[in-house]
């Protein structure tokens, strides 16, 4: 090795050390912080084990802690309410041939709603252009008395509808039951109905007997079987109380036996006295 060669080494590591002086003292330091090295006694971690160090256990503030509580509690709710909504449908589970006499009822009650539109539109056009318009108002007075005779049970009414029959032999039927079928018929379209030899009208009303036994309709008591007389669409009427969920399968849970039987004349005879209203008065008067 040459002299030149051998200078030149030995000048090396003096220039780095001049340079090195030179750089500012925040750069000296940063150079030479030493590497943490775990304390003596303790294995030196990996990566991974730093990894789950940091994550666990998780360092929750306590807002973060509130805001799952609350939607933990906003999820629970839902999923009751969907739960309790699914599981208490009538219509759940019911086969297609169920559901779609339920279409053919709902499309039979607005048609039914049309057709009494559609009387009254008639009814102001006979009276607009009848040449004796006192004569026709007349008829059509007496023909509307007649009419709220029967709704009010003062006037006697036969026509087409059904007879339903419920034989309770356990004693378990109740005055809220039969109450249901009396407003399902009506939602079909009963023009008239009677029970046990009493009308039913818009204010009756139906309690469970002294000690839970037996049935009362507006303070009479009546005695099973008990026989509804109802005169209206029979192809509405019965399908209306074998609906899924409906009166008859209600009866049925009570261990309750109902016939329906459809005819072209039923007879409702029982009749109710007419009763002027104590402070009601006709405000064309």
């Amino acid at each position: 090795m040459s002299e030149s060669e051998d200078n030149g080494g030995g000048r090396e590591p003096e220039e780095q050390h001049r340079l090195r002086k030179e750089l500012p003292a925040e750069v000296q330091q940063a150079g030479e912080t030493p590497r943490a090295e775990p304390p003596a006694g303790q294995p030196q971690l990996t990566g991974r084990e730093r990894l789950v160090k940091g994550l666990w256990p998780p360092r929750v503030s306590r807002a973060q802690l509130i805001v799952a509580v609350l939607l933990f509690v906003l999820g629970l709710g839902l999923a009751i309410q969907v739960r309790s909504t699914s599981d208490n449908s009538a219509l759940r589970g019911a086969r297609q041939e169920d559901l779609v006499r339920i279409l053919d009822e709902l499309d039979d009650r607005t048609q039914r709603l049309e057709d009494e539109k559609q009387g009254l539109e008639d009814q102001r056009t006979e009276l607009e252009n009848s040449s004796d318009q006192a004569e026709e108002a007349r008829k059509q007075t007496v023909e509307k008395e007649r009419q709220l005779g029967i709704l009010a049970g003062t006037v006697a009414a036969q026509g087409p509808g059904i007879t339903m029959t419920v034989t309770d032999t356990k004693g378990a039927v109740e005055a809220d039951m039969l109450l249901d079928a009396i407003q399902e018929l009506r939602a079909a379209g009963a023009e008239a109905i009677e029970v046990d030899g009493v009308r039913v009208v818009a204010g009756t009303y139906l309690a469970d007997g002294t000690g839970g036994k037996g049935v009362s309709v507006d303070g009479h008591k009546i005695a099973q079987p008990y026989v509804f007389k109802v005169i209206g669409k029979p192809q509405d009427l019965e399908p209306a109380l074998n609906i899924p969920g409906g009166v008859v399968q209600t009866l049925e849970k009570e261990q309750a036996t109902v016939a329906v039987s459809r005819s072209e004349k039923i007879v409702v005879d029982a009749l109710r006295a007419a009763q002027r209203p104590d402070y009601a008065r006709s405000s064309s008067q």
